[in-house]
């Protein structure tokens, strides 16, 4: 249901359609989810739980993780009487935005970037950086998929690997397993 309601919010033409998609997904997801531009290629992670989305652009193969914000950084000065850093961000191709990232401003996260859980970017950011912390970033390893590849682990892999690490950590710890 939820890339229905995503295609309907974004890409219909009828603007009934659009807001009643719209008011769906915050109701069941509780998402917004307004670009002026958007990819029909753009994935969300986990139905974009907790995303606000407000974004000029974004581009093809973008990953969007849960509890995303991308949006406005605008302030309005008393003395010009005006509003200043207007717009929203354009996201490059191949990027991908970890939980809780909060991107804002009219600023342009380059291409084949990698965006850290829980970074602040309010400037500008190159093509193939990692993105950590507060605008901070550096090179990012080409050699490496972080956090997302089309070819994603079996989650029995994924519970097979906590379980090594729990026992690990019992042994360790001097935990006894527990015993169903």
């Amino acid at each position: 249901m939820f890339e229905k309601l995503l295609k309907l919010n974004c890409f219909s033409e009828n603007k009934m359609f659009k807001k009643l998609a719209g008011n769906l997904l915050e109701k069941f997801y509780c998402c917004e989810i307004n670009c002026t531009e958007i990819d029909k290629s753009v994935l969300f992670a986990h139905h974009a739980r907790g995303c606000t989305i407000i974004a000029s652009k974004i581009c093809e193969n973008v990953v969007i993780f849960q509890n995303v914000t991308i949006g406005s950084n605008m302030k309005f000065n008393k003395i010009k009487n005006e509003w200043e850093n207007v717009g929203n961000p354009i996201i490059c191709k191949n990027v991908v935005i970890a939980d809780g990232a909060k991107i804002l401003g009219p600023i342009i996260v380059g291409e084949n970037s990698i965006v850290a859980a829980g970074a602040i970017i309010t400037k500008d950011v190159p093509a193939n950086s990692i993105i950590y912390g507060v605008n901070q970033f550096k090179p990012n390893d080409t050699n490496y998929d972080l956090l997302f590849n089309s070819n994603m682990l079996h989650s029995e892999k994924i519970i097979e690997a906590n379980n090594k690490l729990i026992k690990k950590f019992n042994e360790d710890n001097g935990v006894r397993p527990n015993v169903v």
